[in-house]
């Protein structure tokens, strides 16, 4: 480095933008591992994409300085643009505010699943001014910060456990002492299904076919759908066995 004012000065202008452009590449890799200590995912991600952009606009500055170009000249030349990009940095901060309080409030992180409007999916990633979702028909939906924070929003998998609800309808000639015990044998034998809290066994309500009953059990988050299925395999196959059948709507036509 000591020889280099021997060179062209175009030269070494040259060599400082190109080590301006690779430290504001590498140095986010250095930087990484001490700030973001004990973060949670999306804040590592964050994090990283703030460092990057912070780098990346000093990196621009410094360049500028060093080729000695007037910044009022750029925006002067780029005066007819002021309009439109007032407009959009108008929603871009809103956006980062937003993104800068679900940073701070942290009501999900990446993997989660969550509802927003119409909207279901697993966060993949919270970004400065969006975040994005995956659905379970593998699309990939981008919901702008500004909206999440304005929306009700629901995480599925806030808690380790979650409630399954099954709604059967009965006939109302059904003792449902018999079908309590049946749904409890299921699920005791069922090894993903907790054993606290216990289940629940109430009567829902009726209508002019049957009665609805719910039976209401635990399981950890992760074994959702296979619980489900085990469950309702079994209670079909117990309850036939011993003689109760799951009430179906029925028409009557009269012939005149």
């Amino acid at each position: 480095m000591s020889h280099l004012h021997l060179l062209n000065p175009n030269i070494v202008k040259i060599i400082y933008v190109v080590l301006l452009i690779f430290g504001s590449v590498l140095l986010p890799y250095i930087l990484m591992p001490l700030l973001t200590r004990h973060k949670t995912e999306h804040q590592r991600m964050l994090i990283e994409k703030v460092v990057r952009y912070l780098l990346l606009i000093i990196s621009f500055f410094m360049i500028l300085k060093l080729y000695e170009i007037d910044l009022k000249v750029i925006l002067g030349a780029a005066g007819i643009f002021s309009v439109a990009i007032g407009f959009a940095s108008q929603t871009s901060a809103s956006n980062l505010i937003s993104g800068i309080f679900l940073l701070l409030e942290r009501p999900f992180k990446v993997g989660d699943t969550i509802v927003v409007g119409e909207h279901r999916g697993i966060v993949v990633s919270l970004d400065l001014l969006s975040t994005r979702l995956r659905t379970f028909d593998n699309l990939m939906v981008r919901i702008p910060n500004e909206s999440l924070m304005k929306s009700n929003l629901t995480n599925m998998t806030h808690f380790p456990i979650r409630r399954i609800d099954i709604k059967i309808p009965l006939d109302f000639d059904v003792e449902l002492e018999i079908v309590e015990k049946e749904l409890n044998l299921i699920v005791a034998d069922i090894i993903e299904c907790l054993d606290e809290p216990k289940p629940i066994f109430l009567v829902d309500g009726m209508n002019e076919h049957s009665m609805i009953v719910q039976f209401s059990f635990w399981t950890r988050i992760e074994n959702i759908m296979s619980v489900k299925k085990q469950v309702y395999s079994q209670m079909i196959r117990r309850l036939n066995a011993i003689g109760i059948k799951i009430s179906l709507p029925k028409r009557i036509l009269v012939n005149n």
